[in-house]
């Protein structure tokens, strides 16, 4: 049987979120360690399909943090924290954590700096 890993996925785009909770719950399914970090951004809409994957993930033993000090907005800190049920995480805290990983990812493409054009704005 092959090593159980701790893996840490770090997304800071937030259209990505949900596809990096799903990344972490498929490491998770595959015997490792898995946690998703999310960084600057409120969750997206919460699907029960998600909450579902969230759930999952922590009966695995990994986790979904929040990095609170990324968060400006406190609105998005406080919806992130109470009704998306995400383990708030300082970022000391997790430069801890990630000294333990055996992999660290980023996940998904930076933030675009520019809208896109009206017909593909939706």
């Amino acid at each position: 049987m092959a090593e159980s890993l701790k893996v840490y996925f770090l997304v800071a785009n937030r259209i990505y979120i949900g596809d990096c909770i799903r990344s972490t719950l498929g490491l998770s399914v595959e015997n490792h360690y898995s946690h998703c970090c999310v960084f600057y951004n409120k969750m997206p809409r919460l699907t029960e399909y998600v909450k579902e994957n969230i759930d999952w993930i922590r009966d695995m033993e990994g986790d979904v943090f929040c990095v609170v000090d990324t968060i400006e907005d406190e609105e998005a800190k406080k919806y992130n924290l109470e009704e998306a049920g995400l383990t708030p995480i300082t970022l000391e805290e997790l430069a801890q954590k990630l000294r333990e990983a055996d992999v660290i990812i980023g996940y998904g493409l930076p933030k675009q700096k520019h809208a896109p054009p009206p017909a593909c704005a939706d």
